[in-house]
């Protein structure tokens, strides 16, 4: 195949898409104590901040990977763009933590249509045998916005305040639009564009992530039990209601004859419910129990998501050769052991050793990822691709919602409303040790899910 300029642009366009999400969630993490101390937020507060966007991002991708197969995935994609560079320049401008809290949940919105359409564009542009080696240079892209983001994030808060790095997101989202105007090109005229939307399914998809998160944050109060359970009977009906859909948003089929599809998506879910909360952990850590300033935290941060940067796109092409599950299973329990021994983190913790121990989960991760995804988009027809990677994209931000809803739990429990800068350090210790304990044994559970997948037909 000839690598031509259209297809490396295009490539280009993906991947700094892919940067620019990642870039700004990774540095806003950093920048946390930050805001906390510029509009006085309790710990759960400042949780949402996080959550916010994982949740619009959750219950917009799965609609959004449907959107993209009847409306056309590049158009998606512009449109996903868009939203987010607006949101941006409000979250830079927010005059209050809850303008902020709205501004993230926009901006997940945006996020959640251009991931969505991102790999989905790739795969239907490029042959089989080339799919691992350019989804992996997207998920490059996606590790190296994570690795950019916690220095960069740390320097940008440091000198400039952390509203600095909404207006360099949005910068970003800005310089996106104009390549993605320039090189992605139209959509192919599709017959299914006429047929129409699942918008029952949707609105039970909707509404129960959203009672399920809501109800996660009021536990142990009676009203969070009750959103947790019409949240789970929500999701429950909603199964029900796309098994009998003639184009249903999730298409129940995929899993249930699908083995392949169906495990490799739950070992996504496990994977990212066990490791997205490292870095919301480590930066408060960091700057809390070690002292140290937003540049510092963020550069040792960069650790983890190098490794997944400079991997990814090895493992990417050694899958499109070697079954994926052996990767996939070898970097879930290196992720495993990794979260571990974060368990064990104190004061009194060499900074050598944290490095080692982010080099080590960030290299179990990027044995994970890429070969996961490209099991993922490899186990569905051409015509549901949009689908499969919405759904694809759905089990990770679902993941980052349950690994962010148990560090959100265990801080409610052991600090309550206390500013994470006020509570005791004993205290704040035990918590993060218990969410990594909790975030170990969920990422062994991935390893037999990983392994049980069954084998990938090459070709």
């Amino acid at each position: 195949m000839q690598w031509n300029g259209r297809l490396i642009s295009m490539i280009v366009v993906v991947a700094l898409t892919s940067f620019m999400g990642t870039f700004l969630i990774s540095s806003v993490n950093i920048a946390l104590p930050a805001i906390e101390k510029s509009f006085l937020l309790d710990a759960v507060s400042l949780s949402r901040i996080v959550t916010a966007f994982l949740l619009s991002t959750a219950i917009f991708l799965l609609p959004a990977g449907r959107w993209g197969d009847l409306m056309g995935i590049r158009r998606l994609f512009r449109i996903g763009l868009f939203i987010f560079v607006i949101s941006s320049l409000g979250g830079g401008l927010a005059p209050s933590g809850n303008w902020l809290i709205l501004c993230r949940f926009i901006q997940g919105i945006g996020a959640a249509f251009s991931n969505t359409t991102g790999p989905a564009i790739l795969v239907s542009a490029f042959p089989p045998q080339h799919r691992g080696r350019v989804l992996g240079i997207s998920v490059s892209g996606v590790y190296t916005g994570l690795a950019a983001g916690p220095f960069i994030g740390g320097m940008l808060t440091e000198y400039a305040g952390w509203r600095s790095i909404f207006f360099t997101g949005a910068a970003l989202g800005l310089f996106c639009i104009v390549l993605a105007w320039i090189y992605l090109g139209k959509d192919e005229t599709s017959t299914s564009a006429r047929r129409r939307f699942d918008y029952p399914g949707t609105g039970l998809y909707m509404t129960g992530f959203v009672l399920l998160v809501a109800g996660s944050s009021m536990i142990p109060f009676l009203a969070g039990w009750l959103f947790l359970a019409f949240g789970t009977f929500a999701l429950i009906l909603f199964w029900f209601v796309e098994t009998r859909t003639e184009m249903p948003v999730l298409d129940t089929r995929l899993f249930k004859g699908n083995r392949l599809f169906a495990y490799s998506n739950i070992a996504a879910l496990i994977n990212y419910s066990a490791t997205f909360a490292i870095v919301f952990y480590l930066s408060l850590f960091l700057q809390k129990i070690q002292g140290m300033p937003p540049r510092t935290a963020g550069t040792i941060l960069v650790a983890q998501p190098v490794m997944m940067a400079l991997m990814s796109p090895i493992t990417g092409r050694l899958s499109d050769r070697i079954q994926p599950r052996f990767f996939t299973s070898t970097g879930m329990f290196m992720c495993a052991l990794g979260l571990l021994a974060m368990a064990f983190l104190t004061a009194a913790t060499p900074v050598w050793a944290i490095v080692l121990l982010l080099l080590w989960v960030g290299t179990g991760f990027a044995l994970f990822s890429s070969p996961n995804m490209n099991t993922i988009m490899g186990s569905v027809q051409k015509h549901q691709l949009g689908l499969a990677s919405g759904t694809a994209a759905t089990m990770r931000v679902a993941g980052q919602i349950i690994s962010m809803t148990i560090a959100t739990l265990f801080i409610a429990l052991y600090i309550g409303n206390q500013t994470v800068k006020t509570v005791p350090d004993a205290i704040f210790l035990r918590t993060m040790h218990y969410g990594f304990i909790t975030f170990a044994l969920i990422c062994g559970l991935g390893v037999w899910f990983s392994m049980k997948r069954g084998k990938v037909t090459f070709g």
